[in-house]
């Protein structure tokens, strides 16, 4: 069977997933398989029923966005109370019921080292920019790519969108993407001929898209909620943010509304990690880039930096500086990471997506 057949075939279990497969004799198989299921992913919020927690409480729970045991052990109590028909005591039930399926307390740095070696990474196209990053775009953590208008972005997240759905030896994460678009920059017609370089089925690459445009910050927050409600439903592997302040930049102005605009955007950050950290997902977000005016500027080469302040630069688990080249050629630096060494490399922007530099390029 040649690689084209296999990535179709991957992409056929993909759409058709949530499909019983009606099998006699192979029942016991298929309870295993789910019991792998709740094992490895995330665990639906139907499970705390009992004990005090009525069908009607998990419905309540759903709406307002919890649709998993995880989204429950990681929200604080506070938060739980704002669930209309929630009460302290039930906020106490069911922190405690799902405490007892989600581990929260301590573990050997072996252990964890051990959970991290088997972390899946996307690959972004490009040899050169996966090496620089480790792999690829790291599932479970925030990458943040920001940078000048024509530097790549937004061709890096459409590479991205097509690259997810690859099986996990070609370096894909054997999921679904959800795209979440603020600018209107979204081009399918992109998505097609990116697949066509990867051998993909072109109508299944894109029903494997889930795009959402936002129109204002309060909407551009709603939506992850109904990301949630997806991710607990089919197997997804990027969300992608494109861009995250853009909104944020005409819905808030002046420093009179600046405290509240960051309010905001922490409370759409660490959303974004709980879903990074319920289900196992890579997070991509783009960010603008603004001119510093301050005595600093004065002896910085570049002086431009990452808007959204010190709350995206926290929040954020890898930050990357992309900068123009010379023609296709674009340069990505690691401007923040925990574990890569500040470096950079040079990748290229061509009709099937994002790839190393090709000689006659230069």
């Amino acid at each position: 069977m040649s690689n084209h057949e296999v990535i179709e075939d991957s992409q056929r279990v993909m759409n058709l997933e949530e499909e019983h497969q009606v099998n006699s004799g192979n029942g016991h198989v298929e309870q295993e398989q789910e019991d792998d299921d709740e094992m490895f992913g995330p665990m639906p919020i139907s499970k705390l029923e009992g004990n005090g927690i009525s069908p009607g409480d998990i419905r309540k729970l759903m709406e307002a966005g919890y649709n998993t045991v995880e989204a429950i052990a990681y929200t604080p109590k506070r938060a739980l109370l704002t669930v209309k028909g929630i009460s302290e005591i039930k906020a106490d039930k069911l922190l405690a019921e799902a405490s007892k399926f989600v581990p929260m307390g301590f573990t050997t740095a072996s252990e964890f080292h051990h959970r991290r070696s088997e972390l899946i990474c996307i690959t972004t196209g490009s040899k050169k920019l996966d090496t620089l990053l480790g792999g690829g775009i790291e599932t479970g953590s925030i990458t943040e790519v920001f940078g000048e208008f024509r530097t790549g972005k937004s061709q890096l997240c459409h590479t991205l969108a097509v690259t997810c759905q690859l099986p996990i030896d070609m370096g894909g994460g054997e999921g679904k993407c959800l795209y979440i678009d603020t600018e209107g920059t979204f081009r399918p017609i992109r998505l097609v001929s990116i697949a066509k370089r990867y051998g993909l089925n072109e109508d299944d690459t894109l029903d494997n898209v889930a795009y959402a445009r936002a129109y204002n910050a309060d909407h551009q927050l709603q939506l992850l909620n109904q990301a949630a409600a997806m991710m607990s439903e089919s197997r997804f592997s990027l969300l992608i943010v494109d861009s995250i302040m853009a909104l944020y930049r005409t819905d808030f102005s002046g420093r009179g509304e600046l405290s509240a605009r960051q309010m905001h955007v922490a409370k759409y950050m660490r959303t974004l990690q709980r879903l990074a950290d319920e289900f196992g997902i890579a997070v991509l977000i783009t960010n603008q880039v603004v001119a510093q005016v301050d005595a600093s500027a004065v002896f910085n080469p570049d002086p431009k930096k990452p808007i959204g302040g010190n709350i995206v630069a926290h929040s954020s688990t890898t930050r990357l500086s992309f900068k123009k080249g010379k023609a296709e050629q674009r340069i990505c630096k690691i401007y923040d990471s925990p574990c890569l060494p500040e470096s950079e490399c040079v990748f290229a922007i061509y009709e099937d997506g994002i790839g190393d530099p090709r000689e006659d390029d230069d």
